[in-house]
Protein backbone atom coordinates (compact mmCIF):
# COMPACT_ATOMS: atom_id res chain seq x y z
CA UNK A 1 0.00 0.00 0.00
CA UNK A 2 1.96 3.31 -0.87
CA UNK A 3 2.35 5.70 1.77
CA UNK A 4 -0.34 8.93 2.28
CA UNK A 5 1.40 11.61 1.69
CA UNK A 6 1.31 14.15 4.25
CA UNK A 7 1.91 18.00 4.15
CA UNK A 8 4.68 19.87 6.71
CA UNK A 9 1.64 21.03 8.90
CA UNK A 10 0.51 17.63 9.10
CA UNK A 11 3.61 16.14 10.22
CA UNK A 12 3.69 18.78 12.62
CA UNK A 13 0.62 18.03 14.21
CA UNK A 14 0.93 14.52 14.35
CA UNK A 15 4.46 15.23 16.25
CA UNK A 16 2.69 17.87 18.61
CA UNK A 17 -0.03 15.08 19.67
CA UNK A 18 3.06 12.84 20.95
CA UNK A 19 4.12 15.32 23.16
CA UNK A 20 2.01 14.58 25.97
CA UNK A 21 3.64 17.56 28.01
CA UNK A 22 3.19 20.04 24.90
CA UNK A 23 -0.73 19.09 24.88
CA UNK A 24 -1.48 19.55 28.60
CA UNK A 25 0.25 22.69 28.13
CA UNK A 26 -2.54 23.48 25.20
CA UNK A 27 -5.28 21.65 27.31
CA UNK A 28 -4.47 24.06 30.36
CA UNK A 29 -4.35 27.10 27.91
CA UNK A 30 -7.88 26.09 26.24
CA UNK A 31 -9.31 26.34 30.06
CA UNK A 32 -7.69 29.63 30.98
CA UNK A 33 -8.52 30.96 27.79
CA UNK A 34 -12.10 29.75 27.51
CA UNK A 35 -12.97 31.06 31.33
CA UNK A 36 -11.42 34.64 30.28
CA UNK A 37 -13.84 34.21 27.32
CA UNK A 38 -17.05 33.15 29.39
CA UNK A 39 -15.95 35.00 32.92
CA UNK A 40 -19.07 36.71 33.23
CA UNK A 41 -21.02 33.84 32.69
CA UNK A 42 -18.51 31.41 34.89
CA UNK A 43 -18.14 34.10 37.59
CA UNK A 44 -21.27 34.00 40.69
CA UNK A 45 -21.04 37.64 41.13
CA UNK A 46 -19.77 41.22 38.63
CA UNK A 47 -16.11 41.68 39.33
CA UNK A 48 -16.75 45.36 41.21
CA UNK A 49 -19.84 43.36 43.16
CA UNK A 50 -18.39 44.03 47.66
CA UNK A 51 -19.87 42.15 50.72
CA UNK A 52 -18.54 45.11 52.46
CA UNK A 53 -19.52 42.63 55.67
CA UNK A 54 -17.97 39.99 54.26
CA UNK A 55 -14.10 41.07 53.43
CA UNK A 56 -11.08 39.08 53.92
CA UNK A 57 -13.70 35.64 54.23
CA UNK A 58 -11.58 32.66 53.66
CA UNK A 59 -11.74 29.87 50.55
CA UNK A 60 -14.98 27.32 50.96
CA UNK A 61 -13.57 25.63 48.15
CA UNK A 62 -11.76 22.82 50.19
CA UNK A 63 -15.37 22.97 52.42
CA UNK A 64 -17.81 22.17 49.62
CA UNK A 65 -19.94 18.91 50.99
CA UNK A 66 -22.64 16.60 49.01
CA UNK A 67 -24.22 14.92 51.88
CA UNK A 68 -24.63 16.63 54.82
CA UNK A 69 -24.08 15.46 58.83
CA UNK A 70 -26.81 13.58 59.18
CA UNK A 71 -25.64 11.20 55.79
CA UNK A 72 -28.41 13.36 53.77
CA UNK A 73 -27.40 14.08 50.10
CA UNK A 74 -28.09 17.45 49.72
CA UNK A 75 -25.80 18.46 46.25
CA UNK A 76 -23.06 20.83 46.30
CA UNK A 77 -23.41 23.11 49.54
CA UNK A 78 -20.99 24.99 51.96
CA UNK A 79 -21.45 25.66 55.70
CA UNK A 80 -21.93 29.59 56.81
CA UNK A 81 -18.79 31.06 57.67
CA UNK A 82 -19.87 33.73 60.83
CA UNK A 83 -17.34 36.22 61.62
CA UNK A 84 -16.34 36.70 64.98
CA UNK A 85 -13.83 39.26 65.06
CA UNK A 86 -14.27 42.22 63.17
CA UNK A 87 -10.70 43.87 63.92
CA UNK A 88 -9.01 40.39 62.65
CA UNK A 89 -11.84 39.20 59.95
CA UNK A 90 -11.44 36.40 61.62
CA UNK A 91 -14.45 33.55 60.92
CA UNK A 92 -15.71 30.40 62.63
CA UNK A 93 -17.79 27.36 60.30
CA UNK A 94 -21.58 27.55 61.61
CA UNK A 95 -22.83 24.33 60.69
CA UNK A 96 -26.30 24.79 61.59
CA UNK A 97 -26.87 26.70 58.46
CA UNK A 98 -26.23 25.49 54.70
CA UNK A 99 -25.74 27.69 52.06
CA UNK A 100 -26.65 25.76 48.90
CA UNK A 101 -25.16 25.95 45.60
CA UNK A 102 -27.35 25.80 42.27
CA UNK A 103 -26.39 26.40 39.05
CA UNK A 104 -27.85 28.47 36.36
CA UNK A 105 -28.86 31.14 38.81
CA UNK A 106 -29.76 34.66 37.88
CA UNK A 107 -27.43 37.70 39.63
CA UNK A 108 -24.90 40.40 38.55
CA UNK A 109 -26.20 41.56 34.93
CA UNK A 110 -22.94 41.13 32.28
CA UNK A 111 -22.44 41.90 28.54
CA UNK A 112 -21.36 38.50 27.05
CA UNK A 113 -19.26 38.84 24.04
CA UNK A 114 -19.87 42.41 24.44
CA UNK A 115 -22.96 41.76 22.04
CA UNK A 116 -25.62 41.31 24.59
CA UNK A 117 -26.38 41.49 28.07
CA UNK A 118 -27.76 38.92 30.45
CA UNK A 119 -27.59 37.90 34.36
CA UNK A 120 -27.30 34.25 33.97
CA UNK A 121 -24.34 32.72 35.79
CA UNK A 122 -23.18 29.21 35.59
CA UNK A 123 -23.35 28.76 39.56
CA UNK A 124 -24.25 30.62 42.54
CA UNK A 125 -25.51 30.84 46.46
CA UNK A 126 -29.20 29.47 46.24
CA UNK A 127 -29.98 32.47 48.90
CA UNK A 128 -29.62 35.51 47.67
CA UNK A 129 -28.56 36.93 51.20
CA UNK A 130 -26.15 34.62 51.51
CA UNK A 131 -22.32 34.76 49.59
CA UNK A 132 -20.08 32.53 48.15
CA UNK A 133 -16.20 32.62 47.97
CA UNK A 134 -14.44 29.55 46.70
CA UNK A 135 -10.96 31.58 46.87
CA UNK A 136 -12.16 33.67 49.22
CA UNK A 137 -12.65 37.62 49.48
CA UNK A 138 -10.71 40.82 49.43
CA UNK A 139 -10.05 43.40 51.75
CA UNK A 140 -13.22 45.35 50.09
CA UNK A 141 -15.45 42.40 50.23
CA UNK A 142 -15.21 41.70 46.55
CA UNK A 143 -15.00 37.68 45.67
CA UNK A 144 -11.52 36.30 44.52
CA UNK A 145 -12.82 33.68 41.60
CA UNK A 146 -14.60 36.22 40.46
CA UNK A 147 -11.92 38.59 39.67
CA UNK A 148 -9.59 36.28 38.81
CA UNK A 149 -11.50 35.27 36.21
CA UNK A 150 -12.37 39.28 34.86
CA UNK A 151 -8.70 39.62 35.46
CA UNK A 152 -7.91 36.70 33.18
CA UNK A 153 -9.60 38.66 30.45
CA UNK A 154 -6.78 41.68 30.46
CA UNK A 155 -3.84 39.07 31.99
CA UNK A 156 -4.37 36.80 28.89
CA UNK A 157 -5.42 39.16 25.89
CA UNK A 158 -2.90 41.08 26.45
CA UNK A 159 0.17 38.30 25.19
CA UNK A 160 -2.14 37.73 22.33
CA UNK A 161 -2.59 41.01 20.94
CA UNK A 162 0.68 41.93 22.16
CA UNK A 163 2.30 39.26 20.00
CA UNK A 164 0.16 39.06 16.95
CA UNK A 165 1.36 43.11 16.84
CA UNK A 166 5.17 42.47 17.22
CA UNK A 167 5.02 39.34 14.78
CA UNK A 168 3.52 41.42 12.07
CA UNK A 169 6.00 43.84 12.24
CA UNK A 170 9.06 41.41 12.45
CA UNK A 171 8.21 39.71 9.57
CA UNK A 172 7.17 42.57 7.24
CA UNK A 173 10.62 44.20 8.41
CA UNK A 174 12.52 41.70 8.48
CA UNK A 175 11.36 40.06 5.18
CA UNK A 176 11.76 43.88 3.40
CA UNK A 177 15.18 43.83 5.04
CA UNK A 178 16.54 40.71 4.06
CA UNK A 179 14.66 40.60 0.74
CA UNK A 180 16.09 43.70 -0.80
CA UNK A 181 19.32 43.93 0.66
CA UNK A 182 21.63 46.81 0.52
CA UNK A 183 20.52 50.65 2.22
CA UNK A 184 17.47 49.42 3.11
CA UNK A 185 18.82 46.67 4.84
CA UNK A 186 21.39 49.08 6.51
CA UNK A 187 19.02 51.56 7.89
CA UNK A 188 16.53 49.05 9.51
CA UNK A 189 18.54 46.86 11.00
CA UNK A 190 20.29 49.97 12.48
CA UNK A 191 16.98 50.54 13.72
CA UNK A 192 16.63 47.19 15.51
CA UNK A 193 19.64 47.63 17.24
CA UNK A 194 18.26 50.79 18.54
CA UNK A 195 15.36 49.38 19.49
CA UNK A 196 16.95 46.40 21.52
CA UNK A 197 19.16 48.63 23.43
CA UNK A 198 15.93 50.97 24.85
CA UNK A 199 15.00 49.06 28.27
CA UNK A 200 11.63 47.83 27.86
CA UNK A 201 10.92 48.78 31.22
CA UNK A 202 12.04 51.91 31.72
CA UNK A 203 10.10 52.81 28.30
CA UNK A 204 6.97 51.65 29.24
CA UNK A 205 7.46 53.66 32.55
CA UNK A 206 8.33 56.72 30.79
CA UNK A 207 5.33 56.73 28.46
CA UNK A 208 2.99 56.21 31.48
CA UNK A 209 4.69 58.97 33.18
CA UNK A 210 4.31 60.89 30.31
CA UNK A 211 0.28 60.61 30.17
CA UNK A 212 -0.09 61.18 33.14
CA UNK A 213 -1.82 59.59 36.37
CA UNK A 214 -5.40 60.00 35.59
CA UNK A 215 -5.06 57.59 32.80
CA UNK A 216 -8.78 54.85 32.85
CA UNK A 217 -7.32 50.98 33.06
CA UNK A 218 -8.34 50.92 28.78
CA UNK A 219 -5.76 53.21 28.37
CA UNK A 220 -3.21 52.03 30.60
CA UNK A 221 -4.18 48.74 28.80
CA UNK A 222 -3.28 49.76 25.11
CA UNK A 223 -0.20 51.65 25.92
CA UNK A 224 1.37 48.41 28.13
CA UNK A 225 0.43 46.41 24.98
CA UNK A 226 1.47 48.83 22.22
CA UNK A 227 5.21 49.31 23.39
CA UNK A 228 5.49 45.76 24.88
CA UNK A 229 4.78 44.61 21.11
CA UNK A 230 7.04 48.36 20.00
CA UNK A 231 10.15 46.58 21.86
CA UNK A 232 9.51 43.13 21.05
CA UNK A 233 9.20 43.32 17.53
CA UNK A 234 12.70 43.94 16.90
CA UNK A 235 14.84 40.86 18.06
CA UNK A 236 12.13 38.90 15.42
CA UNK A 237 12.52 40.77 12.61
CA UNK A 238 16.52 40.01 12.73
CA UNK A 239 16.12 36.49 13.16
CA UNK A 240 13.53 36.28 10.29
CA UNK A 241 16.09 38.94 8.01
CA UNK A 242 18.11 35.93 8.48
CA UNK A 243 16.03 33.33 7.23
CA UNK A 244 14.60 35.62 4.26
CA UNK A 245 18.46 35.82 2.94
CA UNK A 246 18.69 32.04 2.78
CA UNK A 247 15.06 31.57 1.08
CA UNK A 248 15.52 34.04 -1.54
CA UNK A 249 18.18 32.85 -2.99
CA UNK A 250 15.49 29.38 -4.28
CA UNK A 251 14.26 28.71 -7.32
CA UNK A 252 10.98 29.32 -6.69
CA UNK A 253 11.80 32.95 -6.03
CA UNK A 254 13.85 33.13 -8.84
CA UNK A 255 10.68 32.11 -11.31
CA UNK A 256 8.51 34.44 -9.58
CA UNK A 257 11.02 37.66 -10.65
CA UNK A 258 11.55 35.77 -14.03
CA UNK A 259 7.70 36.61 -14.13
CA UNK A 260 7.64 39.93 -12.96
CA UNK A 261 5.54 39.47 -10.28
CA UNK A 262 5.90 42.85 -7.80
CA UNK A 263 8.23 42.73 -5.06
CA UNK A 264 5.99 42.87 -2.20
CA UNK A 265 3.69 40.22 -3.66
CA UNK A 266 6.83 37.90 -3.86
CA UNK A 267 7.65 38.82 -0.05
CA UNK A 268 4.19 37.92 1.22
CA UNK A 269 3.02 35.57 -0.82
CA UNK A 270 6.25 33.39 -1.65
CA UNK A 271 8.88 34.34 1.19
CA UNK A 272 7.08 35.29 4.37
CA UNK A 273 5.33 31.74 4.57
CA UNK A 274 7.97 29.77 4.49
CA UNK A 275 8.92 31.41 8.18
CA UNK A 276 5.58 30.45 9.87
CA UNK A 277 7.08 27.27 11.56
CA UNK A 278 9.46 29.42 13.12
CA UNK A 279 6.94 32.75 13.53
CA UNK A 280 4.53 30.30 15.39
CA UNK A 281 7.35 28.56 17.70
CA UNK A 282 8.53 31.94 18.72
CA UNK A 283 5.22 33.27 19.35
CA UNK A 284 4.21 30.63 21.82
CA UNK A 285 7.46 30.87 23.80
CA UNK A 286 6.86 34.77 23.89
CA UNK A 287 3.61 35.29 24.88
CA UNK A 288 4.14 34.51 28.50
CA UNK A 289 6.84 37.71 28.18
CA UNK A 290 3.92 40.07 27.38
CA UNK A 291 1.57 38.20 30.30
CA UNK A 292 4.49 38.79 33.02
CA UNK A 293 4.86 42.25 31.75
CA UNK A 294 1.41 43.13 32.43
CA UNK A 295 1.84 41.16 35.70
CA UNK A 296 4.76 43.14 36.77
CA UNK A 297 3.53 46.67 35.55
CA UNK A 298 0.00 46.12 37.20
CA UNK A 299 1.95 44.88 40.38
CA UNK A 300 4.00 48.44 40.82
CA UNK A 301 0.46 50.31 40.13
CA UNK A 302 1.80 51.83 36.88
CA UNK A 303 -0.65 49.37 34.84
CA UNK A 304 -4.14 48.30 35.33
CA UNK A 305 -5.80 50.23 37.88
CA UNK A 306 -8.79 49.61 40.50
CA UNK A 307 -11.35 48.77 40.42
CA UNK A 308 -10.69 47.15 37.26
CA UNK A 309 -8.79 43.79 37.98
CA UNK A 310 -5.64 41.72 36.31
CA UNK A 311 -3.82 39.14 37.95
CA UNK A 312 -1.43 41.76 38.54
CA UNK A 313 -2.88 44.36 40.75
CA UNK A 314 -4.51 41.41 42.16
CA UNK A 315 -1.48 40.49 43.26
CA UNK A 316 -0.73 43.77 45.34
CA UNK A 317 -2.11 43.04 48.27
CA UNK A 318 0.91 40.13 48.83
CA UNK A 319 2.99 43.74 49.17
CA UNK A 320 1.21 43.85 52.61
CA UNK A 321 3.01 41.43 54.92
CA UNK A 322 -0.17 41.08 57.00
CA UNK A 323 -2.45 40.50 54.57
CA UNK A 324 0.51 37.86 52.78
CA UNK A 325 0.44 36.17 56.76
CA UNK A 326 -3.09 35.96 57.63
CA UNK A 327 -4.86 35.99 54.75
CA UNK A 328 -2.48 34.24 52.41
CA UNK A 329 -5.07 33.32 49.30
CA UNK A 330 -3.96 37.13 48.16
CA UNK A 331 -1.38 34.88 46.29
CA UNK A 332 -4.21 32.82 44.45
CA UNK A 333 -3.68 35.07 41.16
CA UNK A 334 0.00 33.65 41.49
CA UNK A 335 -0.81 30.50 41.05
CA UNK A 336 -2.77 31.53 37.41
CA UNK A 337 0.03 33.14 36.36
CA UNK A 338 2.41 30.44 37.15
CA UNK A 339 0.09 28.10 34.93
CA UNK A 340 -0.18 30.12 32.34
CA UNK A 341 3.20 30.75 31.44
CA UNK A 342 4.55 27.31 33.05
CA UNK A 343 1.56 25.63 30.09
CA UNK A 344 2.51 28.21 27.24
CA UNK A 345 6.45 27.25 27.87
CA UNK A 346 5.24 23.26 27.73
CA UNK A 347 3.60 24.18 24.19
CA UNK A 348 6.43 26.48 23.05
CA UNK A 349 8.68 23.46 23.41
CA UNK A 350 6.63 21.14 21.92
CA UNK A 351 5.67 23.36 18.62
CA UNK A 352 9.89 23.39 18.30
CA UNK A 353 10.55 20.07 18.65
CA UNK A 354 7.85 19.31 16.30
CA UNK A 355 9.07 22.18 13.87
CA UNK A 356 12.63 20.48 13.78
CA UNK A 357 12.97 18.59 10.52
CA UNK A 358 15.86 16.42 12.27
CA UNK A 359 13.51 15.05 15.04
CA UNK A 360 11.98 11.88 14.90
CA UNK A 361 8.10 11.10 14.38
Amino acid sequence: MAQQHRSPWQIMWAKLRGNRTAMVGLAVLGVLYLGALFAGFISPYSDTHQFREDNWHPPQIGQLHLWDDEGTFRGPFVYAQNRVDDFLAEYEEDRSTVVEIDFFVRGDKYELFGLFETDLHLFGAADPDRALFLFGSDRYGRDVFTRIMYGSRISLSVGIIGILISMTLGMLIGGVAGYFGGRVDFVLMRLVEVILAVPGLYMILTVRQAFGQDMSSTQSYFIMVLVLAFIGWAGNARVIRGMVLSIKENEYVTAAEALGLPRLRIIARHILPNTLSFVIVTATLAVPYYILGEVALSFIGVGIQEPDASWGNMLREAQNVRYLTDYSWVVTPGFFIFFAVMAFNFLGDGLRDAADPRSLE
